[in-house]
């Protein structure tokens, strides 16, 4: 499954983690502050 997450904030990021950690194939769409530590440091999803 293909999965496009536009708002990779708090809700959208985790979200969006829990797809692509069940093997979905997501995307995501950032902009900001949000799309600037996404790219430096990645997206982490801690339960």
């Amino acid at each position: 499954m293909r999965i496009f997450v536009v708002g990779a904030g708090g809700t959208g990021g985790y979200f969006g983690g829990l797809l692509a950690k069940s093997g979905a194939d997501v995307t995501f769409v950032a902009r900001g502050k949000h799309g600037s530590a996404i790219r430096d440091r990645g997206l982490f999803v801690r339960i």
